[in-house]
């Protein structure tokens, strides 16, 4: 049986935001969410973004150079989590508005800033073709049934961008991304905006 799920990303209001090194990963919360993602009926709301180097996700066996989890929860806590993918290129214009943030938090451990308001409009998807399958977090608890999003097109960010985040976390490791997982029978499913609405 094939499933369709309907996805659509709407970020309607933001506060300020705070940017935390937690030696594991550089995350950005926003305080009391900014906006939400509507998937098969239930509207998820965007709590956090964080950065993994490299990609858990892999592309027809392509495993890419960063990857950025955008972490959302239901009011019954349910959890929904879009990942964009990113290679070496140009700049990543997200990444470039709070380099300085990350900078000041590279010598830090368990620090939180706050680094005023940040539009999660500027993290951008590059694509309405993505992914979906059911799986689980990818870091402790590492809950299961995590409704997964993950972006067709494949971002760009500088080498400088992703040493920065990776010099940030102080965990001794060239990584902080889980080894690549079997997909255990999971169905993963490309959705294009054309396909019929089955």
């Amino acid at each position: 049986m094939i499933y369709i799920f309907f996805f659509s990303l709407c970020f309607i209001h933001f506060l300020y935001d705070n940017l935390m090194n937690n030696c594991l990963l550089m995350k950005l919360r926003w305080e009391g969410g900014a906006g939400h993602i509507k998937i098969n009926g239930t509207q998820y709301q965007l709590n956090q973004a964080h950065w993994h180097s490299p990609s858990e996700h892999t592309i027809n066996g392509r495993r890419f150079d960063l990857e950025v989890h955008l972490v959302h929860e239901s009011n019954d806590g349910k959890t929904a989590v879009v990942g964009i993918m990113y290679k070496i290129g140009r700049a990543d214009s997200f990444l470039s508005m709070i380099e300085d943030d990350l900078k000041a938090l590279a010598h830090t451990k368990g620090v939180e800033r706050n680094i005023g308001v940040i539009d999660p409009k500027q993290v951008k998807l590059g694509s309405r073709k993505y992914y979906r399958y059911i799986g689980s977090l990818t870091v402790p608890p590492c809950t299961q049934d995590v409704v997964w999003t993950i972006v067709r097109k494949v971002r760009t960010v500088t080498r400088e961008q992703m040493k920065l985040i990776r010099e940030a976390v102080h965990d001794e490791s060239e990584t902080n991304s889980r080894p690549v997982q079997a997909a255990n029978k999971r169905s993963i499913r490309l959705y294009r905006p054309n396909d019929p609405k089955e």
